[in-house]
């Protein structure tokens, strides 16, 4: 099914708003779910809360603009659904409030999804469950290059949100046998950003240890979310969402050496092949990245 009826949750968010318009520009039809609008031509949008179940049944059985009374049919049914909406990370609520958001609101809108039969549910989840973005301390993963079959521990509220968010995934699609993918998003990086953080990250490298030198440009990310709307037939998967390189000059097994000391390489890396892998995306899905940070900077 190549051009979609889609309900997005979050696309007023940093990631959204770029997903969206290349979603739009694909040819889908998106009703944008948020507590505030997405000011852009040809969204249409409702003001809802997720972690209202009520609201999101009713949202998802909704018109999403004037225009579809015209038929005279009823309300038209959604072909898939995006979850994006979330407390973005630790420390902007308590962090009991970041896990009953992201883990109520998650459980709400899949469950308003399955019963309401739509086929199709995309949830993002987030590199920040292998453990040490947001660890305490310096933390060392298991191993590189990091992949799906990970064994993901995070110690924080908002890592421990999205990895019960992917359990609540994966058993609804049990429950259903339908397809439902999960996204570990990397570090989300928009346009004018590249000319604004990315001279620092490349002087001082150190500062991106965290994030395992990921980054996902937004406009990317758009791509791997209109390659997921037409992937049929997976049943419930687990992607990462990244871009091919690091955001580092420097190559990857110096990287790996320098700042992740001990920990096993289990396979041969390219030059600068990403530490936080995107072979699934690229494999499965046949993700081609448009938008490297070497077409944006010009560094030695």
């Amino acid at each position: 099914m190549d051009k979609q009826r889609v309900f997005f949750t979050g696309g007023s968010g940093k990631a959204g708003k770029h997903v969206i318009p290349y979603l739009l520009d694909q040819g889908h039809q998106v009703m944008n779910v948020d507590l505030k609008p997405l000011n852009y031509p040809g969204v249409d949008n409702l003001i809802a809360d997720i972690t209202d179940s009520g609201q999101m049944f009713n949202a998802m059985s909704s018109y999403a603009n004037l225009g579809e009374l015209e038929p005279g049919n009823g309300v038209p049914k959604f072909d898939a659904v995006v979850h994006f909406a979330a407390v973005p990370r630790i420390l902007i609520n308590p962090d009991n409030e970041t896990f009953r958001v992201n883990t109520i609101g998650t459980y709400n809108v899949i469950e308003a999804a399955v019963k309401l039969g739509i086929k199709k549910v995309i949830v993002a989840s987030s590199e920040t469950t292998y453990g040490f973005c947001f660890s305490d301390g310096k933390t060392d993963p298991d191993f590189l290059p990091l992949e799906e079959d990970y064994d993901v521990n995070p110690m924080d509220s908002y890592g421990m949100s999205k990895v019960v968010n992917e359990q609540t995934a994966r058993s609804f699609q049990r429950r259903s046998g339908i397809d439902i993918y999960a996204l570990r998003i990397g570090n989300v990086i928009e346009p004018h950003e590249y000319s604004e953080l990315f001279p620092h990250y490349f002087k001082n490298p150190e500062v991106r240890r965290r994030n395992a030198f990921n980054y996902i440009d937004a406009r990317d990310l758009g791509q791997i979310v209109d390659l997921c709307l037409k992937k049929e037939g997976l049943g419930y998967q687990v992607f990462n969402a990244a871009n091919d390189q690091n955001g580092a000059v420097i190559p990857s097994k110096e990287l790996a050496k320098r700042f992740f000391p001990g920990v096993p390489i289990t396979r041969e890396l390219g030059e600068h092949e990403a530490l936080y892998s995107n072979r699934k995306i690229r494999e499965v899905l046949g993700f081609k990245e448009q938008h490297p940070w070497q077409k944006y900077l010009d560094w030695e």
